[in-house]
């Protein structure tokens, strides 16, 4: 049986550096048999993806990779505070913000592009419960932000 390291390799993808926080605050803390990640922006390499609006200047397919990015820095907060993604028997609750335009519905859309990611690298663990949230603004004028709560 695969890794979830090794599944994300197999889709080409691998988890990243903890992203650093932008204001007062930890990427991760565990609480029992839990850990919860502090909301997480689609950083690469230290930048954002894209900035602005969703049905704005940021297109929904934009937003969808900029969801899967917070959800590879949200595995990469929980790898940074477990040691190893493998340690993950279940994703609970997926939270996910897009700043979106007035107009802009397609919220759960862009959330599939997390909630579609952790399926494919954790199976039937990987299915949670989810909330898609439109937002006026997000720090730094990120598009998306997510968050995970994951059992260990």
């Amino acid at each position: 049986m695969s890794t979830p390291e090794e599944k994300l390799a197999e889709l080409g993808l691998s988890v990243p550096e903890v992203a650093k926080p932008v204001a007062a605050y930890i990427p991760a803390v565990r609480s029992g048999h839990h850990v919860y990640t502090s909301g997480q922006l689609p950083l690469r390499d230290g930048q954002l993806i894209v900035t602005g609006k969703v049905g704005g200047e940021v297109s929904q397919e934009q937003a969808v990779e900029c969801a899967r990015q917070c959800a590879l820095n949200a595995l990469a907060a929980v790898r940074a505070e477990i040691g190893d993604l493998a340690a993950i028997k279940r994703v609970v609750k997926v939270v996910v913000f897009v700043a979106s335009t007035p107009d802009f519905t397609g919220q759960p859309l862009v959330a599939n592009g997390v909630s579609e990611l952790l399926g494919e690298v954790f199976g039937e663990a990987g299915r949670h419960a989810r909330s898609a949230v439109g937002v006026a603004v997000l720090p730094l004028d990120a598009p998306v932000e997510v968050e995970l709560v994951v059992e260990v």
